[in-house]
């Protein structure tokens, strides 16, 4: 089978969708089908070029064709700077896209959103060619912008990207997202449920195991205290990380906890600004994939924050790892919000937005070790009940290759969240 993706991020990016979109492409072509995947330029999360990356090049591995489009990357990614970003990797991506409709003829297109922006782009190269089309969405952009204030919320604005993401939306054969919260989302964007199936993303759980000694970044980074809160991922404005800065502050009294936040972002110099004048926070680059392991097993407890209202809009990728480390969890969720689901029984959780509540929900972890050994023992097992590489991405594969140009997903929309 001949398969064609969209998809802006992919490897080197070691955080976000890049890894699975790559890990997918990899599968599909071990499993002896042709790819050809449309990527960018690596800039995420740092928001910077990467060496060695600029300009058009193409590489073939094995059975997949990476082809690399340039495209703008903002430095500081407001809400008109990132649609600019999105619409120049869209606009670079239409010769090859179109090209290889025409003359390669795929089977299967496929975009990977973000960026729904370029997701017309594939529509328009599964029309030509005669392929089925399937969207696989990774977060809500449209609704994250607004939550983040990236958007204007001028009722008639809204009103029009609304109904271009529900054209999109509904132009596909299928659609597919990482967890049920997000599948009945889309259903409630009109993506009739027929079409759309649960296709999550996964941890590394050979490679991330829970540690049964310490962590060797404790010597490495010269962590003395009994505990760490950590924070590892991108450092924007989504994740709400100014919630992690006030709970270091409300519990600065206490010496035995050191909160760590591995990660980059537009956001981290401003972070590094408000947690100035606080001796328990600590900042870190983020760490190679093969490190992942021994950084998250450093945790006494994994932070999860997120800004109100983003709890149904992404679930974050760094959550099966998290799991995985067979740590707790802190998470800043709603009852009944997708993430509250993912996580209940494997932590905390604590409303958006309530720096106190955190920090209880952090002191009381560190002040009953049975209780955060419990959870930390729950997150492992659901790890690898839910969130097992091999059995996602065998899944995965199988939809796709049983997918036909009929808009019926019956036969593969089982979801995995048992």
């Amino acid at each position: 089978m001949k398969i064609l993706l969209l998809g802006l991020n992919y490897a080197p990016e070691l955080i976000g969708t890049g890894p699975y979109t790559t890990g997918l492409v990899e599968a599909l072509a071990e499993r002896g089908h042709e790819v050809r995947a449309v990527v960018g330029q690596p800039y995420y999360p740092e928001w910077r070029p990467r060496p060695g990356h600029r300009g058009w090049s193409r590489k073939d591995l094995g059975r997949a064709r990476i082809y690399r489009v340039p495209h703008f990357i903002p430095s500081y990614p407001s809400g008109a700077l990132r649609l600019l970003h999105q619409a120049s990797f869209a606009l670079a991506a239409t010769p090859i896209m179109l090209v290889d409709a025409m003359l390669w003829r795929p089977d299967r297109v496929i975009a990977i959103a973000p960026s729904l922006l370029a997701a017309p782009l594939a529509l328009l190269a599964s029309r030509l060619s005669g392929a089925s089309a399937w969207l696989h969405l990774q977060d809500f952009e449209l609704e994250a912008a607004l939550a983040t204030g990236l958007v204007s919320n001028n009722r008639t604005i809204i009103k029009l990207l609304a109904g271009a993401e529900r054209a999109i939306l509904r132009g596909f054969d299928r659609v597919s997202s990482i967890s049920p919260a997000m599948c009945r989302r889309l259903v409630e964007k009109g993506v009739s449920s027929e079409r759309v199936a649960e296709h999550r993303n996964w941890g590394d759980l050979g490679k991330v195991v829970p540690l049964v000694r310490p962590s060797a970044f404790r010597q490495k980074w010269n962590i003395t205290t009994p505990h760490v809160a950590l924070y590892s991922g991108a450092l924007g404005r989504k994740q709400g990380l100014d919630l992690v800065i006030a709970a270091a502050r409300g519990l600065s009294r206490r010496e035995d906890i050191t909160f760590v936040i591995c990660g980059n972002g537009p956001y981290r110099a401003e972070l590094e600004a408000m947690a100035g004048d606080l001796g328990n926070v600590r900042f870190f680059d983020l760490q190679p994939r093969e490190e992942l392991g021994e950084l998250l097993g450093l945790a006494t407890m994994h932070l999860l924050p997120q800004i109100a209202g983003a709890a149904d809009l992404v679930l974050p990728s760094k959550l099966a790892n998290i799991l995985a480390s067979g740590r707790p969890v802190i998470a800043t969720a709603a009852k009944g919000t997708g993430i509250f689901e993912e996580i209940e029984g494997c932590g905390l959780a604590v409303e958006p937005g309530d720096a106190a509540a955190l920090s209880a929900a952090i002191g009381r972890l560190c002040d009953d070790p049975a209780l955060a050994e419990n959870f930390g023992a729950a997150a492992r097992r659901r790890a690898e009940r839910r969130w097992h590489r091999e059995t996602v991405l065998a899944h995965f594969v199988g939809a796709i290759e049983a997918a036909d140009g009929s808009r019926s997903l019956a036969p593969v929309a089982e979801s995995q969240h048992q």
